[in-house]
């Protein structure tokens, strides 16, 4: 892991010492902010004040209108009544210009990285550099180059943003916010989609930056955890006003309904339990053989994968199995090869080396149109959800049903109505005539995993479906997993970061690191196992 003591390396001036932070004076500041989209509101009197040299974290489920406040306080969105001070200044009084040189002194992370495709991952972090200061290049380099090494970046350099796994798009997203040197840092979800050593690593570079060189934050999070480790002071943003204000110690202890609601469902960190003993030396590596033997015959067997992209090989002999009627969670740090994994059971991809036997057939050996029933088997929640922001909820979800073609296929009536029936389960029967682009992340989340559990699937795989909702919906979202793959009878493949979301919901685990499989049973042998890479990934942070 990296030091980071080391964060005067482009990240701060260290001119602008710590001794200039705390002072108590507002840098952001609303007064009574009210924001509207049509007959939405989103904003209801707002008030709230961010002081230089600490760090807010702002809490609020999904749909709360989090991601509007950080638009609030860059400038990008304005007021319809009320006042955000930016440094002092009305943004709703600033001119473009004086508007535009008060958003220079302001980082913003945003959840959905906003990286350019067309740009490396190095010209990406310099492209702020480039574009509003006068540094010569090869300082622009030095700056880069040691953010790059601080978050484990370096040998991703010359890629782009198409070929990073999420947990990297984050970590390049955070460089950029910071290379600027910002006075104020916004984030928009920071850990949202990292492992838990990676989470832990983010956390300690900025509370280290906080600490030693008087940078502002203000965090949005669902991350409990990482909230409390964070945060100066937290907030809750409740039906579009600040409900909470206080000290984590505060707000441990209040009384206050959402902030107990919220607070109750931490799901990101699991307590190690004083039995668990030390870890040993132990770097095990599971091949086939190795593995414990199946009670009964698995419905999908991965047997020595293998796969490489030019000189770099990504899955290194991974073997592990799934067992009709159970759910079985892949996990692993950002970049050990989970999403190439469940590529190759969809036979997305073909293998170097090695075999994929899903519900009967060895995937690489199937034809094209074979290929294509053989996915029908499958219900499929991606990450990024996937939704068609041109169709309704209603129309996202009936839509692999009214697709379907042959004899089996239902009616369009009795699409909608299984629609109608997924929508409820998920409790968002009340979004079911708007369009995505109208609904918030974890809304779009819900609506996907509506979409997977439709077609009443044999096998459902889940690419992190808890990535960006708040506490109190991952809850929801695992039991709704629980759910689904008790009442549809169906098979469930969870591809995963978040270790508690794990423990709860899997009957068996199979942990990568690097591309190959380290630790594979339930989750009672995962708890148990010595191998000191999986006790570091599942306890980071405690």
């Amino acid at each position: 892991m990296a030091d980071t003591s080391t964060l005067s390396m482009g990240v701060v001036d260290a001119n602008r010492s710590a001794s200039t932070a705390r002072s108590g004076v507002p840098v952001i500041e609303f007064r009574g902010v009210w924001k509207s989209f049509g007959e939405r509101e989103v904003m209801r009197g707002c008030t709230l004040a961010v002081t230089e040299g600490s760090t807010l974290v702002i809490m609020g489920e999904s749909g709360s209108g989090k991601s509007v406040l950080i638009k609030l306080m860059n400038g990008l969105l304005l007021p319809d009544e009320g006042d955000v001070l930016l440094f002092g200044r009305s943004t709703r009084e600033m001119s473009r210009r004086e508007l535009m040189t008060a958003r220079r002194r302001i980082g913003t992370l945003f959840q959905n990285y906003a990286l350019f495709d067309s740009l490396t991952v190095f010209d990406n972090i310099a492209f702020p550099l480039r574009e509003v200061s006068r540094l010569d290049e090869a300082t622009i380099r030095e700056k880069v180059e040691g953010l790059l090494s601080q978050l484990g970046l370096s040998d991703a350099a010359g890629l782009t943003p198409s070929e990073l796994s999420g947990g990297m798009k984050k970590r390049v997203s955070l460089a950029r916010a910071l290379v600027t040197n910002p006075e104020v840092v916004l984030f928009d979800e920071p850990t949202t989609g990292l492992d838990p050593v990676m989470i832990e690593f983010v956390d300690r570079m900025l509370v280290d930056a906080r600490n030693n060189y008087g940078i502002t934050s203000v965090v949005i999070s669902h991350d409990m955890a990482s909230a409390f480790r964070l945060a100066d002071r937290m907030a809750m943003l409740h039906d579009g006003a600040i409900r909470f204000e206080g000290t984590p110690d505060e707000t441990r202890a209040t009384d206050n309904p959402e902030v107990k609601a919220f607070v109750a469902q931490q799901t990101s960190r699991l307590e190690e339990s004083d039995e668990q003993g030390e870890a040993s030396a132990e770097n095990a590596v599971l091949r086939w053989e190795d593995l414990p033997e199946p009670p009964h015959p698995p419905l999908v067997e991965v047997r020595e994968l293998r796969k490489s992209f030019g000189d770099r090989e990504v899955l290194k002999g991974v073997s592990f199995y799934i067992l009709p009627n159970e759910i079985t969670t892949i996990i692993g740090g950002s970049g050990s090869g989970k999403t190439v994994t469940m590529k190759h059971v969809l036979g997305l991809l073909q293998p170097t080396a090695g075999t994929v036997i899903a519900m009967g057939h060895e995937v690489s050996k199937l034809t094209r149109r074979e290929l294509i029933q053989f996915r029908r088997r499958f219900g499929m929640l991606f990450q990024s959800a996937a939704l068609f922001d041109s169709m309704s909820v209603r129309d996202n979800v009936a839509f692999p049903l009214i697709e379907q073609r042959g004899q089996d296929a239902p009616s369009k009536k009795e699409a909608y109505e299984q629609a109608d029936h997924a929508l409820e389960q998920l409790r968002i029967a009340d979004i079911g005539t708007r369009n995505p682009s109208a609904i918030s992340n974890g809304q779009r989340k819900r609506v996907g995993l509506a979409r997977a559990i439709v077609t009443r699937p044999e096998i459902v795989i889940y690419d992190e479906p808890t990535t960006g909702l708040d506490p109190i919906m991952t809850a929801y979202v695992n039991d709704m997993i629980v759910e689904a793959q008790e009442t549809f009878d169906v098979t469930a493949m969870i591809v995963s970061h978040d270790m508690a979301s794990t423990f709860r919901v899997s009957d068996r685990i199979a942990m990568l690191y690097l591309g190959e499989i380290i630790a594979f049973g339930t989750p009672e042998d995962i708890r148990a196992s010595t191998h000191p890479r999986v006790r570091e990934f599942i306890f980071a942070g405690n």
